[in-house]
This record gives structure tokens, C-alpha cells and sequence, in this order.
């Protein structure tokens, strides 16, 4: 059996300069923003997505990359490389754009976003929600929305251990 060549890439994913270019077009459109690592794609994060896209017209997904998410979550981690998440999550029907970012947080990239509405899980409270000065201070909403119960990815890496998956 042959091996395919597939090119994991997706219209969707723009740099944050190619972003700036295009977001002139979008007229009054409501764009949102999220974030994370999005190491192993789960339910739980898919909800989350889905719940974030019908806050407004666009959703833009910031998503740490190799380096940003070996920083914050250590060595041993992403288990998927940062184009096979991307390539992932521009399959996804609500997601309109994905863009990398190589810092711990995402406020630099949120700053040249300018989203309307900016969303993170449950897990964090609107208080400590980066980059909710940018948004709050050009009038636009910060949320927090409930998590699905019972999904993480730390859970799913937990699950593979503790079964001895391959």
C-alpha cells in the first residue's frame, strides 16, 4: 500500500499578518475569539467551539504552537504536532480561521485580532481571562462558558496510560 502525500494545510489557517488583510472585508461582521492547545481533540472541546461560534459571526481560533504549549504544559507535550491540530481544527464547520501563536498567552495576538467577543471554558473565570482589557476596552464582551462534563485532555491521556494503549 502506497503512502498518501497529503499537505496538512487549510485556507483557514492565516498568520496573524494575513488575518489583518483580510479582517478589512468583514464589514460589521461579530468576530469572536478563542484559544488553547487543542492537543487531543475531544468532545468537550468541540462543544465548546460550537457554543463559542454561535456567540457571533466568525470564529477565530488562536492555537499555541509547539513551542507555546511545550512552555506551558511541559516537555512531553503536544502529543500532535501544531499542523496536524490546525489542519484538525479548520475541518471543524465552526471554526472560520486558525492562527498560531508561540507565546504563553495569547494577548498579543488578541490585540491584533480586536475580536468583539472573547471566550475561554469554565475552568476560567472572566477575571482572569487574557486579553479581556483589549476587548472590554473597545466595548466588545468577555465570556466564560460552562465546560461538558467529564472531558480533558488530560483525562484522555490519563484513560491511554492507565490501559497501556498504543
Amino acid at each position: 500500500m502506497s503512502e498518501l502525500n497529503i499537505e496538512l494545510n487549510s485556507p483557514k489557517i492565516l498568520s496573524a499578518d494575513e488575518f489583518a488583510k483580510i479582517k478589512a472585508g468583514f464589514g460589521g461582521k461579530k468576530i469572536v475569539f478563542t484559544n488553547g492547545c487543542f492537543d487531543i481533540l475531544h468532545a468537550g472541546h468541540v462543544d465548546l467551539l460550537s457554543r463559542a461560534r454561535e456567540q457571533g459571526d466568525l470564529l477565530v481560533l488562536g492555537l499555541n504552537s509547539d513551542k507555546s504549549v511545550r512552555s506551558i504544559k511541559g516537555e512531553k507535550r503536544p502529543v500532535t504536532k501544531q499542523q496536524q491540530r490546525a489542519f484538525v481544527l479548520a475541518g471543524l464547520a465552526c471554526i472560520d480561521y486558525v492562527i498560531f501563536f508561540d507565546e504563553d498567552t495569547p494577548y498579543n495576538l488578541i490585540n491584533k485580532v480586536q475580536p468583539d467577543v472573547l471566550i475561554k471554558g469554565g475552568d476560567w473565570s472572566v477575571n482572569n481571562i487574557v486579553g479581556r482589557d483589549i476587548v472590554e476596552g473597545r466595548g466588545g464582551e468577555v465570556l466564560s462558558l460552562p465546560l461538558l462534563p467529564g472531558y480533558s485532555t488530560t483525562g484522555v491521556i490519563r484513560h491511554i496510560r492507565e490501559n497501556e494503549i498504543e
